[in-house]
């Protein structure tokens, strides 16, 4: 338990600061959106950073046995995933980045996510059960 929730410690903030960051960069994002549309070797580098993330989570936190830390896994598998596709596909990843800048709906959905995952996280972390 020690382990997820110094993972969940990591994750939890982070994610509440990606969401804040997205939120308060709304109106930005269109222009982001084109900008990392046109950086395919910017989609590849996160590929990078994404899969050593989501490897050194799964690599000390592979739990399954139910509760609130298969959270914590599935995040670590999503990041390697997220990672290999960036890393093998950038340009494919930079298209999707593309399109779904263009419109407010997965920009806020972009944000929500992370909020409340960050949110459930951090909770569990810094809880005292």
């Amino acid at each position: 338990m020690a382990t997820t929730k110094m993972i969940a410690g990591l994750m939890g903030p982070t994610l509440l600061a990606i969401g804040i960051a997205i939120l308060i960069n709304a109106g930005h994002f269109p222009e982001m959106a084109k900008q990392i549309g046109n950086d395919p070797g910017l989609i590849f580098v996160s590929g990078i950073l994404l899969l050593v993330a989501g490897l050194a989570i799964v690599r000390v936190h592979n739990f399954w046995n139910g509760g609130w830390r298969v959270v914590v896994t599935v995040l670590g598998w999503l990041a390697v995933i997220s990672g290999i596709l960036r890393m093998f596909l950038p340009f494919w990843a930079a298209s999707i980045a593309a399109t779904l800048g263009q419109s407010s709906t997965p920009v806020i959905i972009g944000a929500l996510l992370p909020l409340l995952v960050g949110g459930f996280l951090s909770y569990k972390a810094f809880s005292t059960d």
